[in-house]
C-alpha cells in the first residue's frame, strides 16, 4: 500500500485538493465536490477522499459523506453519524453500499473496512435471489426474488412503448391493406 501512493498521487492530489479548497473558500461547495469526485474516479487519494467527506458533510449530505469517509482512516462522532446515515440509506444492502463507494476506493486493497464490505457484497452477489439468511429486517418476503433491484420503471416504460408500437403497426398494416385490396 505504501509503494505507489508517495510518488504520483502527491502531485495530482495537491492540484485537485488545492483547487477544491479554493472552491470551498469561494463558497462553491458543489464545484469542490465535482472536482474531487472527478479526481477520485481516476485514482485513490486519501486527502481528497477526506476532503470530499468534509464537503458532503458541509452540504448536509450525510450518506455521501459516510461513503467517502468509510474508505479513510478518519474517525470521530461526525464520521460515525455519516456512516450510520449511509448504512441507513441503503438499508445495509451490501452490494448497493459497495457500489456507492468511489471507484478508486473499491479498487484499492488493504483497507480492512473496505475489504470486509467487498466480501459481504460478493456474498450477496453469489447468493443472487436467495436472499440473506438470518437478516429478516433487510428484505421483504414478497419482493425478495429480484436480487439486484427487480423490475424498474424504465423496464415497464419500455414494455409499454413496445406494446404501443406493435398495436400501431397492426392498425397501420390493416389500413394499408384496406387501401390496396378493394372491397
Amino acid at each position: 500500500m505504501s509503494e505507489e501512493p508517495p510518488e504520483q498521487p502527491v502531485d495530482a492530489s495537491s492540484g485537485a485538493v488545492t483547487r477544491a479548497r479554493a472552491d470551498l473558500a469561494a463558497g462553491r461547495e458543489w464545484k469542490a465536490r465535482e472536482r474531487l469526485v472527478g479526481h477520485l474516479a481516476q485514482e485513490y487519494d486519501a486527502e481528497a477522499l477526506e476532503l470530499l467527506g468534509e464537503v458532503h458533510h458541509a452540504m448536509r449530505d450525510l450518506p455521501a459523506a459516510g461513503a467517502a469517509w468509510f474508505g479513510t482512516a478518519r474517525r470521530g462522532k461526525d464520521v460515525d453519524e455519516a456512516v450510520d446515515a449511509w448504512r441507513e440509506r441503503y438499508g445495509d444492502h451490501f452490494a448497493q453500499m459497495w457500489s456507492s463507494l468511489p471507484r478508486s476506493v473499491r479498487e484499492l486493497e488493504g483497507n480492512k473496512r473496505v475489504d470486509a464490505l467487498r466480501r459481504r457484497a460478493e456474498q450477496v452477489g453469489a447468493r443472487g435471489a436467495a436472499g440473506a439468511p438470518g437478516t429478516g429486517s433487510g428484505s421483504s418476503a414478497s419482493g425478495d426474488d429480484s436480487g439486484d433491484g427487480g423490475t424498474d420503471a424504465a423496464t415497464i416504460i419500455a414494455l409499454a412503448l413496445g406494446v404501443l408500437f406493435v398495436a400501431c403497426a397492426v392498425v397501420g398494416l390493416v389500413t394499408v391493406l384496406g387501401w390496396l385490396v378493394p372491397g
